[in-house]
């Protein structure tokens, strides 16, 4: 199948934490379309178990795919863990993959080789140890302590951040002794840049904050102009917002990262 510029990114999550990483790929590449799908009937994914990660990340793709998207980004820490072998088994003769995490683990085995690195995630996640096992066949003698913060996620979904709430939950969080002297922090989870600036303050700006939704979108980039994929500087990009649920947070959020009314389109995974 020969893929077109022209044709939209696909880009999904659990819910609103991959409204991150598409706000991101909006600000790099602001001629691109995109077609967002939040699987809102069954967030958060990080309490999910594997099998049932896998069975949603198959039937969103699957629904990407045929809707002519000429490449699929995982927004989501626990389905990139979870899912994304499979799914490029299922759909790269089509379309490439990119997920959260290898862009993030390149990024830390090429800029902190002998740090001490921190991260934050799901249980999921951290559980999976996909990033520690990763970085650690890089072999640049980095010291990775993971975290998992089972209460973020749900925390930012309710809309707490920015407040004395989320302030007092996320310094407790980043007080643990696993994260003591630590010369960066990953946050392994695409909800997790809502949040940036209150653990930058809580470290007083002296430990860098490594934002996936940045990271993973200087890579679709430069998937796109290897693939000689970029839209035309002309184009005027349309983007369409599908849920499996939906929930009105979703759409107060979306509307918040894009400056504009968006139109959630509901597209259960099981039609």
């Amino acid at each position: 199948m020969a893929l077109l510029p022209s044709q939209p990114i696909g880009v999904f999550d659990s819910g609103i934490g991959g409204l991150t990483v598409a706000h991101a790929i909006r600000q790099l590449l602001p001629f691109e379309s995109m077609i967002y799908f939040g699987d809102t009937a069954h967030l958060p994914y990080g309490d999910k178990s594997e099998a049932a990660i896998q069975a949603y990340s198959v039937k969103i793709a699957d629904i990407l795919v045929r809707k002519g998207c000429k490449v699929i980004v995982i927004a989501c820490n626990s389905a990139s863990s979870a899912a994304y072998e499979l799914l490029t088994e299922y759909v790269r003769k089509d379309i490439h993959i990119i997920n959260v995490i290898d862009p993030m683990v390149d990024l830390v085995l090429q800029q902190f080789p002998g740090k001490r690195v921190g991260l934050i995630g799901t249980k999921r996640t951290v559980q999976s140890d996909v990033y520690s096992r990763k970085i650690n066949e890089g072999k640049k003698g980095i010291h990775l302590h993971s975290l998992a913060t089972p209460l973020l996620a749900p925390m930012i979904e309710e809309g707490f951040f920015n407040n004395q709430i989320s302030h007092e939950i996320i310094a407790q969080y980043l007080s643990d002794e696993s994260l003591k002297d630590i010369d960066a922090l990953i946050l392994a989870c695409t909800h997790y840049p809502l949040i940036k600036n209150e653990i930058r303050s809580l470290y007083d700006d002296k430990v860098t904050i490594l934002d996936s939704s940045e990271v993973i979108a200087k890579a679709l980039k430069q998937h796109l102009e290897d693939e000689r994929l970029l839209s035309d500087l002309y184009s005027s990009p349309v983007d369409h917002f599908l849920v499996s649920d939906y929930t009105d947070s979703f759409e107060a959020s979306a509307r918040m990262f894009f400056h504009q009314a968006v139109h959630l389109e509901r597209h259960s995974l099981w039609n």
